[in-house]
């Protein structure tokens, strides 16, 4: 099956739903004029990312999946254009509160929903006041057009979330992120190190990873982020064929033949030769 994926980045308005929506799919609608089949989206792009501060008032953002009208409105632009878009939010269930994920199908279907399974907690990134750890485990999608796993944003940094994902069956890892600048210390740059970490999973399990950033400054209270987007794109073998800007909004995309890459996957041997009598050790750390 020869497929076509993109991602994308933008700037997210303050206090402004409906335009952060509207912007994402003036987007998709991009994707969908250059025949995109699968399309994504950054992490958490309805508002911008209040996880800079501690403040209860966000947990007002949170919604109930599939009570909301995002929802209705993503399945009937995929059913209508024939494209497959993962949407990340904010969700609300029962007494708790998760950063989650759900896949919508080229039909319009919903698909179960994913929960971020890593949550990261620091200066300027303070998720765990706001989410509590995922309860799904990893999550691939079937759709129209292959397999997909999904991670949220600190899920790329852990090779255990690719590698499950790719025993699991995926064709191609997409990860939604929100990753931006220190406001600890203005001198670190993660961009490189943010790239790197994906190129391994990558290349390690011989499978496309894209990745989608948002671009901006967004300040709350004291505290402000300069996000640098550098969305990419790479082949099977971890090198990265298509990347963006630090600055600029818009999409990228790039063709893939699915049956090609797992014949290479086959062929090249690193599933064949796991031992994982010996892995168990990682589970005593």
């Amino acid at each position: 099956m020869i497929i076509k994926i993109g991602t994308s980045q933008f700037s997210c308005i303050k206090d402004n739903v409906k335009e952060n929506i509207n912007k994402s799919l003036d987007l998709a609608s991009k994707a969908v004029s250059q025949k995109v089949n699968v399309f994504l989206l950054q992490e958490l792009f309805q508002t911008q990312y209040f996880c800079s501060t501690q403040n209860s008032k966000f947990f007002d953002l949170a919604i109930s999946f599939p009570n909301n009208e995002i929802f209705e409105v993503f399945s009937n632009f995929c059913k209508h254009h024939k494209i497959v878009i993962p949407i990340s939010f904010f969700e609300k269930y029962g007494q708790n509160y998760f950063n989650s994920l759900i896949v919508i199908d080229s039909n319009g279907k919903l698909s179960e929903v994913y929960r971020k399974s890593h949550i990261p907690d620091g200066p300027g990134y303070n998720e765990k006041f706001y989410f509590t750890p995922g309860n799904t485990g990893f999550k691939v999608f079937n759709t129209e057009y292959g397999k997909i796993g999904c991670g949220i944003c600190w899920d790329q940094w852990f090779p255990e979330c690719a590698r499950s994902m790719t025993l699991m069956g995926a064709d191609i890892l997409l990860y939604p992120t929100a990753i931006g600048s220190e406001p600890h210390d203005p001198n670190i740059n993660s961009k490189l190190h943010w790239q790197n970490v994906m190129i391994g999973h990558s290349a390690a399990n011989q499978i496309p990873v894209i990745a989608s950033n948002r671009i901006g400054i967004e300040t709350e209270q004291d505290i402000s982020l300069t996000f640098y987007g550098s969305s990419f794109i790479t082949d099977h073998m971890g090198n990265i064929i298509k990347t963006m800007d630090e600055k600029s909004e818009g999409i990228i995309f790039q063709e893939f033949d699915l049956e090609e890459i797992k014949k290479y996957r086959q062929s090249w041997g690193n599933f064949r030769d796991r031992r994982p009598d010996l892995y168990k050790k990682i589970c005593d750390f």
